[in-house]
């Protein structure tokens, strides 16, 4: 039985690639921001556990991972969470910049650096969801877009710093996907928001899985999914 851990999976990808994992009988262990969202996250997975963190603190998360039971190995790093906010670079404050590059791209390096031994222990995978914008740029996606480069910069570093230790590691640049998120964006671009639109996070859990479960003679290192229609 294969062990996830798994960021985001309250919602949208992140809850599509949960239950995908948890109807086959994976273990998976479900990162959360408090001990409330662990609870949910508990109820919603049976079985699964969790550990309690917040991404938007990355220089606490070693210290929250200290006071907790981690695994001692670990088949999989599912960076699935992330926050954006819309904004011309002129009116972007630095609270904006941190809280965007805290949530998508430091907290995602740091929790990788935490978990590496646990990772190469079973020659396991590092998947990063990263975004279209995380390939081009776009007016007042600045931040969002910033976070979501250099985050594409983590996972090239360290497909090639892990290579010797036969650790994959795959980006995922999803179009845009029906969720919580994108009707966020769209309230931000002052659009009407129609799921039916946009991608299903099943067919990007989809995507995932088949990095996931390729033989190991193979690897995934970059797969962009778009919209159909």
């Amino acid at each position: 039985m294969a062990t996830h851990l798994i960021t985001g999976a309250g919602s949208g990808i992140g809850a599509a690639v949960a239950r995908r994992l948890h109807e086959r009988g994976d273990d998976l262990i479900l990162f959360a921001r408090d001990a409330g969202r662990a609870k949910e996250l508990g109820s919603a997975f049976p079985g699964a556990r969790t550990l309690v963190g917040d991404l938007a603190s990355p220089d606490r998360l070693s210290w929250a991972l200290a006071q907790q039971s981690l695994p001692d190995r670990l088949d999989s790093l599912l960076h699935i969470a992330g926050v954006v906010d819309l904004g011309p670079v002129g009116d972007l404050t630095p609270k904006t910049w941190h809280h965007q590059l805290n949530v998508n791209l430091i907290a995602p390096a740091e929790l990788t650096r935490l978990l590496l031994p646990q990772l190469r222990v079973s020659h396991g995978q590092v998947i990063f969801v990263n975004s279209g914008a995380g390939l081009s740029a776009h007016a007042e996606w600045g931040a969002y877009a910033a976070s979501k480069h250099g985050l594409k910069a983590l996972a090239d570093a360290l497909r090639e710093e892990e290579r010797a230790s036969g650790l994959r590691v795959t980006s995922v640049y999803p179009g845009r996907t029906a969720s919580p998120m994108q009707a966020k964006v769209h309230q931000q671009e002052g659009k009407e928001y129609d799921a039916t639109r946009w991608i299903d996070p099943g067919s990007v859990a989809t995507t995932i899985l088949t990095a996931l479960d390729l033989p190991r003679d193979a690897r995934i290192d970059d797969v962009t999914v778009r919209p159909g229609r």
